[in-house]
């Protein structure tokens, strides 16, 4: 067994032990629990993991805007701690302090990115400050800058007004909106809660929403939900993940990048089993608590197909819209990793069924149109699920060069080569801010799924894995997938890179 290979059978080994996911500690939960949920046990231990995260700059999180929704949830809970009972922490009024100066600063700039939610977590945060310091004692305000965040420039708080009066008055709220229970400043019987089959109990996969759900005084299912949270903080000594859990988006994306790679894997049984829900009529879930979406269901299918089970994607269909298909119906906004996905999927299932019907044979050139018209002038494709254009050009010329029709499929992969090629750092990794391995391993995979290599391809390839190698062992991998802020999902990542070093 290959170094490769012994990796994938151990990764696989780890994704059946963990069935809710691996992700990295979250600022943004950490600090809703923080605010939400004081006496929940590690509370000082997530106090203190937000104090040794602040940035020199006074923020938190990711460069750029991305940086905004983490600081402002960091700064909120620092900020219930300086005038809760609580015995004081060290450090807490300093880092309010820094906190308060960045938010006033570059921090409240435009630019703020399209991360799930933001347009509701933002104004929500911002006000709860507002109201924060409003509430403390004065020879502590004093002691602080005098003015509060404000929102960035071209955002407002109608959207969030919008979606709390509705759940006031008794309408019904989309299903989407459990992932993000915290901010919505409903009575429990207005907020969305856990569906009772969930397992686990968890409001929206986010430990947030489920702590909020539970502070507003949700009973059904409460101890189950509280078990949850208690399980979350025990595994992570006080601080927890977002979003949690991810159970079939990791095992699909785990199972369908290893397979797609070439490596040799015999998954667990129950982890194949756990996607075959897919097939059905309204797809799947990345986790519990969270509504189905095609982007997940198109992997678990692409996963599927390639094990040889049964993997038909008619359930898909309930996403086509005029542009192509939709993550979740009602959208804001377009994903080309999802629409690449889903052409994954149907390529799949002609290949093993060519004489499907009409509709099924027309949608891979429908796809590879909506695929090319969507790729930027340099080659590369930028998506919103994913900080990195790396990782959304590997899915798009992926699909492409599996399954596109056409000579343009083939002109649109030969630019996303040639997009980089250009872009390749000296050190030979690639990266959005800097070199990181998953990055390279997006970008190999583009290089390697291209035309017969020439020379300049086979000198990049080399530099790439070599450097590859290098940054995997020194870690630790940056967040770059879209959550409520950017997040990362270990094994997801680890397979991207794995799958990279064939």
């Amino acid at each position: 067994m290959s170094a490769g290979d012994a990796g994938a059978a151990a990764l696989l080994a780890a994704v059946a032990r963990r069935p809710w996911g691996q992700v990295d500690p979250s600022t943004y939960e950490t600090g809703r629990l923080v605010a939400l949920a004081p006496g929940l046990p590690g509370h000082r231990a997530r106090v203190e993991y937000l104090l040794r995260g602040q940035r020199p700059d006074g923020g938190w999180g990711p460069p750029e805007g991305y940086a905004l929704v983490p600081t402002l949830s960091a700064t909120d809970a620092l900020l219930a701690v300086l005038a809760g009972p609580t015995a004081p922490v060290a450090g807490v009024p300093a880092a309010v302090n820094r906190a308060l100066r960045a938010l006033g600063g570059p921090l409240a700039g435009p630019g703020l990115p399209d991360t799930p939610g933001a347009d509701l977590l933002v104004p929500a945060l911002v006000d709860s400050i507002a109201e924060r310091l409003d509430r403390l004692d004065p020879v502590t305000r004093r002691r602080l800058p005098d003015d509060g965040p404000r929102l960035p420039h071209g955002l407002s708080a109608d959207r969030l007004a919008g979606v709390r009066a509705a759940g006031a008055a008794g309408l019904p709220l989309p299903p989407k909106l459990a992932h993000f229970v915290e901010i919505l400043d409903l009575p429990t019987g207005r907020l969305p809660g856990p569906r009772p089959d969930d397992d686990p109990l968890a409001v929206g996969a986010s430990p947030a929403a489920t702590a909020a759900w539970l502070s507003a005084g949700g009973a059904a299912g409460g101890g189950a939900a509280q078990a949850f949270l208690a399980t979350l903080v025990d595994q992570g000594g006080g601080p927890v993940p977002c979003p949690t859990p991810i159970t079939v988006f990791e095992r699909a994306w785990v199972l369908s990048g290893l397979l797609r790679a070439g490596i040799p894997i015999d998954p667990p049984e129950a982890v194949v089993e756990s996607l075959t829900a897919a097939t059905g009529d309204a797809g799947i879930a990345t986790g519990a608590g969270l509504p189905t979406d095609a982007d997940t269901t198109a992997v678990a299918l692409d996963a599927l197909g390639r094990l040889g089970r049964r993997a038909d994607p008619a359930g898909l269909w309930a996403y086509e819209t005029p542009e192509g298909f939709c993550t979740w119906p009602g959208e804001d906004g377009f994903s080309v990793t999802t629409n690449a996905h889903v052409l994954d999927a149907f390529a799949g299932h002609l290949a093993r069924h060519p004489d499907a019907a009409a509709r099924y044979r027309a949608l891979p050139a429908r796809l590879s149109t909506v695929l090319r018209e969507r790729q930027g002038a340099d080659g590369g494709w930028h998506d919103r699920w994913h900080a990195s254009p790396y990782y959304a050009t590997a899915c798009c010329t992926l699909a492409l060069a599996g399954s596109g029709h056409g000579a343009a499929a083939g002109d649109a992969v030969r630019a996303a080569v040639r997009y980089v090629l250009r872009t390749q750092r000296e050190d030979g990794s690639w990266g959005r801010w800097a070199g990181t391995a998953e990055e390279t391993a997006y970008a190999l995979q583009v290089l390697l799924a291209g035309p017969a290599e020439s020379p300049a391809v086979t000198a990049a390839v080399a530099r790439g894995h070599a450097r590859m190698s290098e940054l995997d062992a020194a870690g630790p991998h940056p967040p770059l997938w879209y959550g409520k802020e950017l997040y990362r999902p270990v094994a997801v990542v680890r397979a991207a890179v794995l799958g990279a070093d064939r």
